[in-house]
Order: structure tokens, then C-alpha cells, then sequence
């Protein structure tokens, strides 16, 4: 089989992960509340079962992505992750106890963490400039398993026989059901996907520093005009006679802001918990944030709106059902169009263009429906604007940071970073329902907080909007801390 069929072949079964990961949260979430209540869980066992399942997604993620970076092999991971997937699904269809359901939503969230490994496969084996356009299709594949995740309780509802000693029924089939698609994709991955090849690092081409110079490349200046530095120019030119090995030469490597790439990649966990250093690089530390904050109001605009809805619009489940589909297509869309937009321009103008829209619609929910007043027609006009620049802004946002983040980061520990990446996102997820759970009686002050987080991101991204972008491999100065020419 040739490359590029593997290669095809890897990317629909990515996709297809990604999309059972979002038909499992449609198909679980609808049911969850009233699966507890038949095993006389307390109300507060809702919460603690949506947290659980964030909560060991976000611990587990960096170990998935420090093995996927130590071995080089995501295929393992992938195949090691779904079997928490397939254990707590069948865990949750067994349902003795409020207990073992939400030991069921722990053990299955264990399995999100290959996700880490996945996004670091996909940042070594695409170019940077294809990156946020296969980032943004791999989005919107968990967007569409949320659209056409409801359709499959149209027929689970209707289940009710039993197998062996447990009984199927509404509450427990969508556990049955997605303990099968997990296993079905474990056979998916051995067939069809493939640990293939990583591109080249992007430090420099010996073959090609032969036709150029490598300054004369990286810097934008004539050979000429740079002074003769004597062993800057003898390390040079042995790294275009092929005798230092590009593929080392991570201290060729510059950072917009000044600081050189770790190079830890190789080492044990601790030794790479003792290089962290790059975590904390200006631009790093923006797109983390834009992670957090993008989730943490996203999950609190979730949790606001049927309540909202229900209390202003009087919208009941078959309305709501409708609102969420719609916001589904209008995500896909928003992905779709990003995927577009990421061939024309940067990424950190699609930030800026998301961050734009999402602050617009901060600012139209303050206004509006902080205090909802008005009739029925006014009231759902609001509404709807509202949550429709919400939902229009999440794309830009959400594709442009993981982009950004691949290349800011060092490409030989990006398992571990999209691990890291991913935990950060975990805490938003559980901060943000939690947050805006309380305070629906206060919407003022919860809008306020989603106002201020985002001002204080564009701010961050307004002031290091400069260092955005990806670093550009040059040649070391011999005068410390000083750049060349």
C-alpha cells in the first residue's frame, strides 16, 4: 500500500475518533439526570458525574502525550486509550449503583487522553501551513458527532429487553451502544491506521543551505554584509558539509521573543518536567490562555442558555433540541469556513478576527440579556443574536490557538504540550457549568466575568500579537542575547 493511502486511510479514522467522541457526549448527556434519579442519586451527582469525566481527561492527557512522544507510535495509545472508552461505557450500561456510574464516566474520560497523542501526530505530519486547516476538519468531525448525536436516541429510547442479568433500557442502552462503536473502532484502528513517518523537522536543509546561505536565508541579508565571526562561519559551514546533524540542531533554533526551544524530548519525565521552561514563553502562555478562556465560556454558555430559554422564551425540550441543532450546523459551518480562511491568513488574524466577534457578543449579552425585557418577538430576536455571535466566534478562536500552540512549541514534545494543552482546556470545562450554574439568578455578574476574561485575552494577544507566530531557524549569534547583523 502506498503512502499516500495510508496516509488517507490514518486521517478518516481520526476523524471518525473524533466523531464518536462527540456523538458519546450527545447520546450520554441527555439521559444522564434521570439515570440518576432512578438509582436515588442526589442532585449534585449530576455535577460530579459531567466534572468526572473532564476531570481524568485532563490527567491523563500529558501522560498519553509523553508516551506518544517517547515511543513515536500513537497507534498503541489510540488502541490502549479505547479500551477505558469500551470498560466505562459497559460500566455505565451496568448501572447498579449512582456510585458505579460515576466511577463510569471517570474510567471512560481516561480514554480522551489519546486525543493528546493524536494532536501531536498531526502537528509532526502536516506542514505548517496545512495545520489549521486539518485542525479545523479533525473540530469539526466532533461537532457533527454532537449534531447527529440525538438522532441515535430517537430509536434508544425505545429500547427495553434485557441480555443476561442486566436490562436494557432508555437510560442504559446509550451506554450499551457506545461501549459497541468503541469496540468497533479498535478494529478500525488496527486496520487502518497507520504510524507513519513524521515530515522533517523544519530546522534547516543541509542540501538546500549548499544553494543559499544559511543567514543569508533566515535573516534577510546579503552573505556579504555580515561580519566574519570565525567560528560562527566554521560551524556553519560544517553544518552544510552534512557534518553536524540538522536533525540536532535544535541550538540553530530561534524564538521570536529570544528564548532558544528545550530540548527534552529524548529524556525521562523528569527530566522533562525539569526543562518546562518553554510553557512559560510569553506567546505560550497567550495561546494557553485563549484555551481556557475559549472552553470556560463556551461550557458557561452552555449551561446558561436552557435555563434562559426556558424561563424568558418558555422553550421546552423540542425547542431546545432544535436551538441545538441549528448551533451545531452553524459550528460545522463556522469550522468550515475557518478551514478557508486558514490558506489565506495567519493564524493569529483568525485569532484576532474570532476574539473580535466573541467580544461583540459579550458585549451584546451584557446589554440585552443581562435584564431581558421586551415582548416575546424582541426577547428571541436578543436571544438569538446572542448566542448565534457566541457560537460564530468559538471556530476562529478554538483553530487558530491549537494551531498557534503547535508551532510556538517544541516540535519534538508536542504529545506531551497537547496534553498539557488539553488539561488546561479539562479545568475550563469544569470551572465554567460550575461557574455559571450558580449564578443563573445573576447574569450580570456571570457575563461580567466572561467579559472580563475575554478582555484580558485580547489584551494578551493585542501585546504579544507580534511574537505569534512561528519561530524561524538561524544560526546562533556569538555575542550573547543579541541577534545577528
Amino acid at each position: 500500500m502506498d503512502f499516500q493511502k495510508k496516509r488517507k486511510l490514518t486521517n478518516i479514522t481520526i476523524g471518525i475518533i473524533f466523531l464518536l467522541g462527540g456523538i458519546e457526549y450527545a447520546v450520554i448527556l441527555p439521559t444522564i439526570w434521570s439515570y440518576l434519579q432512578t438509582l436515588d442519586a442526589e442532585p449534585y451527582f449530576l455535577g460530579l458525574g459531567l466534572s468526572a469525566f473532564s476531570f481524568s481527561g485532563l490527567l491523563v492527557g500529558p501522560l498519553f502525550g509523553h508516551w506518544s512522544d517517547r515511543t513515536g507510535r500513537t497507534k498503541a495509545a489510540i488502541l490502549f486509550a479505547n479500551m477505558f472508552e469500551i470498560v466505562g461505557n459497559f460500566m455505565y450500561f451496568m448501572g447498579f449503583s449512582k456510585w458505579l456510574l460515576l466511577a463510569s464516566r471517570f474510567v471512560a474520560g481516561i480514554g480522551t487522553g489519546a486525543g493528546a497523542s493524536i494532536f501531536g501526530y498531526l502537528t509532526l505530519s502536516t506542514s505548517s501551513q496545512e495545520r489549521a486547516t486539518v485542525f479545523a476538519v479533525v473540530m469539526a468531525c466532533r461537532q457533527a458527532g454532537l449534531l447527529i448525536g440525538p438522532a441515535f436516541n430517537l430509536f434508544l429510547r425505545f429500547c427495553n429487553f434485557r441480555l443476561g442479568p442486566f436490562e436494557v433500557n432508555k437510560f442504559t442502552s446509550p451506554g450499551l451502544f457506545m461501549c459497541l462503536l468503541w469496540t468497533l473502532l479498535q478494529f478500525l484502528v488496527v486496520f487502518m491506521y497507520y504510524d507513519l513517518k513524521p515530515l522533517p523537522p523544519t530546522d534547516p536543509d543541509p542540501k538546500q543551505e549548499e544553494e543559499e546561505p544559511l543567514l543569508k536565508q533566515d535573516i534577510g541579508r546579503e552573505q556579504a554584509d555580515i561580519p566574519n565571526y570565525g567560528s560562527v562561519n566554521a560551524e556553519q559551514e560544517q553544518l552544510t558539509a552534512g557534518t553536524i546533524d540538522p536533525h540536532s540542531a535544535d541550538e540553530y533554533r530561534y524564538v521570536p521573543n529570544g528564548h532558544e526551544e528545550d530540548d527534552g524530548a529524548n529524556g525521562n519525565l523528569l527530566h522533562r518536567f525539569s526543562h518546562m521552561k518553554q510553557y512559560l514563553k510569553e506567546e505560550v502562555v497567550v495561546v494557553l490562555t485563549a484555551q481556557f478562556v475559549t472552553l470556560f465560556n463556551q461550557t458557561a454558555l452552555e449551561t446558561m442558555v436552557t435555563p434562559l430559554a426556558q424561563r424568558y422564551l418558555d422553550f421546552g425540550e423540542l425547542q431546545n433540541s432544535i436551538m441545538y441543532f441549528l448551533c451545531g450546523v452553524e459550528v460545522i459551518a463556522g469550522f468550515f469556513f475557518v478551514r478557508c480562511l486558514s490558506t489565506r491568513f495567519a493564524d493569529r488574524v483568525i485569532l484576532v478576527a474570532g476574539l473580535v466577534i466573541c467580544n461583540i457578543s459579550c458585549v451584546w449579552c451584557l446589554i440585552f440579556m443581562g435584564n431581558p425585557k421586551g415582548t416575546f418577538a424582541i426577547l428571541l430576536t436578543e436571544f438569538i443574536v446572542g448566542v448565534f455571535l457566541q457560537v460564530f466566534g468559538l471556530p476562529f478562536v478554538a483553530v487558530s490557538q491549537v494551531s498557534l500552540f503547535s508551532k510556538v512549541t517544541s516540535e519534538k514534545t508536542q504529545g506531551f504540550s497537547h496534553g498539557l494543552r488539553r488539561s488546561i482546556g479539562g479545568v475550563a470545562m469544569i470551572l465554567g457549568p460550575l461557574w455559571a450554574g450558580g449564578l443563573t439568578e445573576n447574569l450580570y455578574i456571570m457575563l461580567a466575568v466572561m467579559m472580563a476574561l475575554l478582555t484580558l485575552l485580547t489584551v494578551m494577544v493585542g501585546v504579544s500579537y507580534k511574537y505569534l507566530v512561528e519561530p524561524q531557524p538561524v544560526l546562533p549569534c556569538p555575542i550573547a542575547h543579541e541577534e545577528c547583523g
